[in-house]
């Protein structure tokens, strides 16, 4: 699949290991490397196994997530040019082949 980011930090936080390991500690910093290179692995969204992949609700309906570390999760959205829908309108993850990661973290303590 193809990762883009949703803002610059973000975007430097995935590619530079240091500033990783300084913000989210190196358990945390290891499991997002594995993840995003699962990310790039996979053909899909549903594609994906490690990290207990799941789509999201409430104030983050639309977005899917896949654990990290203690809490923390790598949270991203479809970004497909055309969002892959199913008739019942809901997104088609399985036809989801390009991602916008928007949020690393607990967003339960938000």
């Amino acid at each position: 699949m193809d990762i883009v980011f949703g803002d610059d930090s973000l975007a430097k936080l995935c590619s530079t290991e240091r500033l990783q390991n300084k913000e989210l500690g190196a358990d945390c910093a290891r499991k997002l490397r594995a993840r995003l290179a699962d990310l790039a692995a996979a053909s899909n969204v549903s594609a994906l196994v490690a990290g207990r992949p799941h789509p999201l609700k409430g104030d983050r309906n639309g977005q899917f997530a896949v654990d990290l570390a203690k809490g923390d999760r790598l949270v991203f959205e479809p970004a497909n040019v055309r969002l892959p829908q199913r008739d019942d309108s809901s997104i088609a993850w399985e036809r989801v082949t390009e991602v916008r990661v928007v949020y690393i973290g607990d967003y339960h303590d938000e």
